[in-house]
């Protein structure tokens, strides 16, 4: 992963983010955050067929799932989440207003997948078995995140 798409992937996010509120439009950040929720089920899906066999094993394209998936987790999505858009609130979130009720917990989360994906990252174009093996903690923080704050 390079330097140059870690920037430009933040950059992308954060204008989308920043022209959002600057308008008060919590739509945009809805989608926004959405996008990124888009990445991490492509790259996880990319890790996933191949630790589930379902994708022949190839060190370099799991290392770069994992990179971008670091990369992704990396970003500073706190513009994404602003008061007023949870599912109770606008149409076509899934976002629990606990979220908002319990943002240090939510924080904590975040901090969770962020380990999870660097140790992915620095597993993933070591082998199949290690690649597995870190399965467990990426999963475990998005389902942790999403049983508590994710709806429907």
């Amino acid at each position: 992963m390079t330097k140059k798409f870690v920037l430009t992937l933040s950059l992308a996010l954060g204008m989308a983010a920043s022209a959002t509120l600057a308008g008060g439009h919590i739509e945009g950040a809805i989608k926004a955050r959405q996008g990124q929720m888009q990445l991490y089920q492509h790259y996880l899906g990319i890790l996933g067929g191949m630790a589930r066999g379902n994708v022949d094993y190839d060190a370099t394209a799991a290392q770069a799932a994992a990179d971008s998936l670091l990369a992704v987790a990396s970003i500073n999505a706190s513009t994404l989440w602003p008061a007023g858009s949870d599912m109770d609130s606008v149409e076509g979130t899934r976002a629990k207003a606990a979220i908002w009720e319990n943002f240090p917990d939510v924080g904590t989360k975040s901090m969770a997948m962020t380990s999870g994906a660097a140790a992915m990252a620095a597993a993933a174009g070591t082998d199949l078995d290690a690649l597995k093996a870190a399965m467990g903690g990426v999963g475990g923080a998005c389902s942790a995140c999403h049983k508590a704050y994710r709806g429907r």
